[in-house]
């Protein structure tokens, strides 16, 4: 196994996470079922041992690398993203690769900043990261930033590929410029370094029951995979539990080929009951869509406690 190659405060981090990870989501998912507590898409839940917490759903902002979502023009999408925080969704998906940051500043513009859990998303190896990271701040408007993940890592050493942003994005987060860092993977290879790596705050996951668009051992995009696909990433994914990584789950619609309802709620079912993830975010272009993904979570969460 190749050598884990960040820095000696990274090798610290990592080896305390070691050394300290457990299994996260079962004892919460039994501890809520002993007690009859009732969970719900828009509750707080805690984003692995990162100490920060998010609303189980997310308002993702990249359907189509973000074309859906700025086709609805900046008042429409603006209306829908209060819609979402009215329902009681605090945790907004972006990157800069939607070009997406000038809505959402503009979406949240009023809202107490404290009440949202903002990611976006860095992509490739700029020349000046932290830079980078300046603008993105003006651009959402924002002092600091929640989680900043490096986008779409595809290679078996992307953590040496990307080792200007990793170490930028640790220098940012030791200056509180953003709150927690993680990875974005499109491809096995890169999941399986993600899961052990302990610079890795948060993962960004692609999971489904149906197998559509996972994360295969060569990186693929619009081709879809199938359910054999589907154990090896959840595999990975019990990796980043054991360590305390925080898991979100994305490409729960199957990259929006799940047009039947049935597709939707078997997917959404999986992920609130495997205790695979923390939270998962889903792409939306309405209020319609909203309201389905809440009531299917709901459901999904109260026959989980029953």
């Amino acid at each position: 196994m190749r050598s884990d190659k960040i820095s000696r405060r990274s090798f610290l981090h990592r080896s305390a996470a070691a050394a300290g990870a457990v299994l996260v989501s079962p004892p919460i998912l039994r501890a809520a079922a002993e007690s009859g507590e009732k969970r719900t898409a828009t509750d707080q839940v805690a984003l692995g041992r990162t100490g920060l917490k998010l609303s189980r759903l997310g308002f993702g902002t990249g359907s189509n690398g973000g074309s859906v979502q700025r086709a609805l023009g900046a008042e429409g999408f603006s209306r829908l993203l209060r819609y979402a925080y009215d329902q009681g969704i605090t945790y907004i998906d972006t990157s800069e690769t939607y070009r997406i940051h000038d809505m959402v500043r503009e979406a949240i513009r009023g809202l107490p900043r404290e009440k949202l859990f903002i990611q976006t998303k860095i992509s490739g190896v700029p020349e000046k990261p932290l830079e980078v990271l300046d603008r993105f701040r003006k651009e959402l408007g924002v002092d600091m930033i929640d989680t900043v993940l490096t986008h779409c890592a595809v290679t078996k050493n992307w953590d040496d590929e990307r080792r200007r942003v990793l170490d930028a994005l640790e220098e940012a987060k030791e200056k509180k410029i953003i709150r927690a860092h993680g990875v974005s993977c499109h491809s096995l290879p890169a999941l399986e370094l993600s899961a052990r790596l302990g610079w890795v705050d948060v993962n960004l996951v692609r999971i489904n029951p149906q197998g559509a668009y996972l994360d295969t051992p060569e990186p693929q995009w619009s081709a879809r995979s199938d359910e054999s696909h589907v154990e090896p990433v959840v595999e990975q994914i019990r990796v980043m539990r054991r360590r305390g990584h925080g898991v979100i789950g994305m490409k729960i619609i199957g990259n929006g080929d799940f047009t039947k309802p049935e597709d939707r709620e078997k997917s959404i079912r999986y992920a609130m009951q495997s205790g695979l993830v923390d939270a998962i975010v889903i792409g939306f272009k309405s209020t319609e869509e909203i309201d389905e993904a809440i009531r299917c979570m709901n459901a999904a969460l109260a026959a989980k406690t029953a």
